[in-house]
């Protein structure tokens, strides 16, 4: 089986732009989370969000016509241009490989398609825009980041909610895997837009939507909801061995996935547990690995009262004995959810952590729900001495993904 190098990352984010500098900023326990304002003529009930303030995707983007790409795409294109940076893909490299895309997104561009709609329902048909119609599709962001940097490759654009970035970096891993590509850019993007906060506000799932103060806290005793985030995060994955024959760097490699699906949709509390269990023993198997093998956890948790329990337990339930030792943290305290790319954020955050050596804690976490099996790291950093991690992305209906990764031995 062909090894899998992530040579190059990039990210978009409410805590900045350099995946370095977001490390350093989650280690220190800088929050991403604000108080909403843009919505309050609305009725929208969000509080507290993580949205990409003051983002610039000209700063990213020069010189070059920008109107066909929603904020979405201008997202998606910036974390893209950033990843390709970190690992010296040029344009000029990029036109003599044939480079593919895979991106992954809860929701894509929502609000494109909300305003689109209500521009075409009060104004009449005669009043759509061919550009702003293009937009509607889902996979416009993957087919306008191609496009921007010349990626020639397979162009997929993964749906299956808030692991959909995850999923779609264990579908790069596979397509470079049974060589039918060479190199992939995986990641996935998401915006911060009223359609969403609606979305989650009738579902329930909003921090502080049935009351009291937000405390989108991840394990926490008294967490009520989720915090939406917004941004962009992508890997490039290549070949090992032609990785190391171009003398790009090697950050890690990806060991192993697995994803599963609740059949209950999450109504059913033990059977989510079974299939978040599966997905991690699974994933295990995948990078021929045993619960002992793992060093650290990056949860999914985000402050959900039924999913953060349901993580923790089926953690415990799959990583055995190894569980109560386990270093845990939950970037998700800070960055809020950034929903389909926010697997790809937690990862390139793990990765960050295990080559320099200290785990973020999660801040405000002086309370842990009784009963949870897991030694979760507290609103303090610690010291890290870890070479394979684990990371976990779990979805509100029933959807879970696990992936290994290792620094390269």
């Amino acid at each position: 089986m062909d090894r899998v190098a992530i040579t190059g990352m990039g990210v978009v984010s409410s805590l900045g732009d350099s995946h370095r500098d977001v490390h350093a900023a989650l280690c220190q326990g800088r929050s991403g989370l604000r108080p909403v304002t843009q919505f309050a003529s609305t009725g929208a009930p969000c509080r507290l969000a993580g949205p990409v303030a003051d983002f610039d995707e000209k700063k990213y983007l020069p010189g070059r016509n920008l109107r066909p790409l929603d904020r979405l795409a201008r997202l998606a294109t910036s974390a893209v241009k950033l990843a390709l940076a970190d690992t010296g893909w040029t344009p000029e490299l990029l036109r003599s490989n044939e480079a593919g895309l895979a991106l992954g997104t809860m929701f894509g561009a929502a609000h494109t398609v909300g305003e689109f709609d209500r521009g075409t329902v009060i104004n009449g048909p005669g009043s759509a825009s061919p550009l702003d119609f293009a937009n509607t599709v889902l996979n416009a962001a993957a087919g306008q980041a191609a496009i921007w940097h010349g990626l020639t490759g397979i162009n997929s654009t993964i749906t299956t909610g808030i692991t959909a970035g995850l999923d779609a970096i264990g579908y790069a891993t596979d397509l470079i895997r049974s060589g039918r590509a060479t190199v992939v850019v995986a990641g996935g993007a998401e915006e911060f837009s009223l359609e969403t906060v609606h979305a989650f506000e009738r579902a329930g799932l909003l921090c502080g939507s049935h009351g009291g103060e937000p405390l989108p806290v991840p394990f926490h005793a008294r967490r009520n909801g989720i915090a939406p985030g917004e941004g962009a995060a992508f890997v490039i994955l290549e070949d090992l061995d032609r990785a190391l024959a171009g003398g790009r760097p090697v950050l890690a490699e990806i060991r192993g996935h697995a994803g599963t699906m609740d059949t209950s949709g999450a109504k059913d509390g033990k059977l989510a547990m079974e299939a978040i269990a599966r997905s991690i023993k699974l994933a295990l198997r995948d990078a021929g690995c045993g619960p002992d093998d793992i060093d650290c956890l990056s949860a999914s948790a985000n402050g959900s009262v039924a999913t953060d329990g349901y993580e923790a337990c089926a953690a415990a339930c799959a990583l055995g004995g190894r569980a109560a030792h386990l270093p845990v943290t939950a970037v998700k305290s800070m960055l809020g959810d950034t929903l389909g790319a926010s697997g790809v954020m937690q990862l390139i955050d793990l990765v960050e952590s295990m080559r320099q050596g200290t785990l973020p804690g999660i801040p405000n976490l002086d309370e842990v729900d009784a009963g949870f099996p897991l030694p979760m790291a507290g609103p303090e950093s610690r010291e890290l001495n870890a070479r394979i991690g684990l990371v976990n992305s779990v979805g509100a209906h029933g959807s879970s993904c696990s992936l290994v990764v290792a620094l390269r031995t």
